[in-house]
């Protein structure tokens, strides 16, 4: 017997409706996974260290890490409780820059996602210092790949950027210039913007607390 018309036409909305809701769940799906992607292609939030000290004051399980070279943690200063993780050692290489010599600082620490991953959660709200908010940047990024969900960087760092710092680079030779023909002092000094310059509290002092972990380990007894 010949199966009326109207069961097909049954049979075929229901499969264009199973069909459209299968389609309409992986296009929901697609856009989440692409809000989720985009969101995380943006990277670790920038903040100024005005804000990272609110953080510390305010908001539970929020630390602050400085990722400067030792010597920079110690000779230079850092702030108050700000724990010690280099992101770059110092080399004994001289390196110039323009008119400026200087030892470079360009070891990458192989160790540093491992040493951190011992000592913090991946949802504590990690604040990452540096002097000027280069070096912050790349840490910052490389923590956020490795899983840690709230990392933060502080992008004035602990000293600020060079002065006059602007975005457009053209602007900065131009206002340097002016400044060094007219000898502003300290025109090319750091201090503008930064942990410093804002008046946050920061020290010499050297607690093992927040030294780097693997420095203030005990060795190994000699058998």
């Amino acid at each position: 017997m010949e199966r009326p018309r109207y069961l097909d036409l049954m049979f075929t909305k229901s499969f264009a409706l199973t069909v459209l809701v299968v389609v309409s769940y992986l296009l929901v799906v697609g856009l989440l996974a692409a809000g989720e992607k985009k969101a995380w292609a943006q990277g670790p939030k920038k903040i100024l260290s005005i804000e990272a000290y609110d953080m510390l004051n305010t908001v539970p399980d929020t630390y602050l890490i400085d990722i400067r070279t030792r010597a920079e943690y110690q000779f230079v200063g850092h702030p108050v409780g700000a724990y010690s993780f280099p992101y770059m050692f110092y080399t004994n290489t001289l390196g110039r820059s323009g008119e400026k010599f200087s030892y470079l600082a360009n070891v990458k620490n192989k160790d540093f996602v491992r040493e951190i991953s011992k000592v913090f959660k991946k949802t504590d709200n990690l604040l990452i210092i540096g002097r000027d908010g280069t070096r912050s940047s790349l840490a910052a990024k490389e923590l956020m790949e490795a899983g840690f969900k709230h990392v933060f960087d502080v992008e004035d760092g602990f000293e600020g950027p060079l002065f006059p710092s602007f975005k457009d680079e053209n602007k900065n030779k131009f206002y340097r210039q002016l400044a060094k023909r007219n000898k502003i002092f300290g025109y090319n000094h750091r201090r503008h913007y930064g942990w410093q310059w804002w008046g946050l509290p920061w020290t010499y002092d050297m607690d093992p607390k927040f030294l780097y972990p693997p420095d203030v380990a005990p060795k190994p007894e000699k058998k």
